[in-house]
């Protein structure tokens, strides 16, 4: 799924080649079929906006937004299972994942780093990826509407992530949860988030999760579908349109 593909490069750090290659993401927007008129719409007119500013404030609005504080971390498990062991686990299995279908993780990011899983589920069955997209659309709707909260247009890429997957989720739910939230990007936060803690040694570990817990996507591997072709995974590297449906057709999708 191209447009799986062009939303994770939207997602991962604003780079010259990106805005470069804008005019080659909107021609893959206006010919998606998964998305409706107006979703199309308006991704396009992200990418316009984003591609017009200047790289260097792109850049810096990017940092802002998503690695000051966790509400807004990129990286799934974060959400999932935030500092417990699980998430060790979880990374290896997923990771695995990667590997029976063939991709290859070249990149110092973190396996769930979502730019990153889109572009292994863009790369896969369609079912396969809408399948995957919709057990993490309660994330996708938790960041879209706290990026709501904060009238940043970036919440246009999870709302269109949704609408690829077929899934729906009760966003009303979601949005008041999001609405009585503090945010954890202020100065007092962050200095907050950063005190010293003081060290026990007579309390058990807190914030453990028990395995059942478990993000289901990790589950029900079907080893027998793996891919001969690895694909690797470059990150903040955008190619050519041309260049991206090659890469996908070379890889039998």
């Amino acid at each position: 799924m191209l447009i799986l593909k062009v939303i994770s490069r939207l997602l991962d750090y604003p780079t010259a080649t990106l805005f470069s290659a804008a005019d080659d993401l909107v021609n893959v927007v206006n010919e998606c079929q998964d998305l409706s008129f107006a979703k199309r719409e308006k991704l396009i007119d992200f990418i316009r906006q984003l591609t017009a500013r200047d790289l260097y404030d792109a850049q810096e609005s990017y940092d802002l937004l998503f690695d000051r504080g966790r509400a807004l971390s990129l990286l799934l498990f974060e959400h999932v299972h935030g500092e417990s062991r699980d998430r060790g686990q979880a990374m290896v299995d997923l990771i695995n994942v990667y590997r029976t279908k063939g991709f290859e993780v070249d990149s110092s990011q973190l396996p769930d780093y979502i730019p990153l899983y889109l572009e292994f589920l863009s790369e896969q069955d369609p079912n396969y990826a809408r399948e995957w997209l919709g057990d993490i659309c309660h994330l996708m709707t938790m960041l879209s509407e706290r990026l709501i909260e904060r009238d940043c247009y970036y919440f246009i890429l999870f709302d269109s992530l949704i609408e690829v997957s077929g899934f729906e989720v009760d966003r009303k739910e979601i949005a008041e949860t999001v609405s009585q939230e503090e945010r954890d990007d202020t100065v007092e936060m962050i200095d907050k988030e950063w005190e010293d803690k003081e060290i026990r040694f007579d309390d058990p570990v807190a914030g453990q999760c028990s395995n059942t817990g478990q993000s289901s996507f990790l589950n029900g591997l079907d080893s027998n579908a793996a891919q001969q072709v690895p694909i690797k995974w470059h990150a903040a590297d955008v190619t050519k349109n041309a260049d991206i449906t090659n890469a996908t057709s070379s890889a039998g999708l």
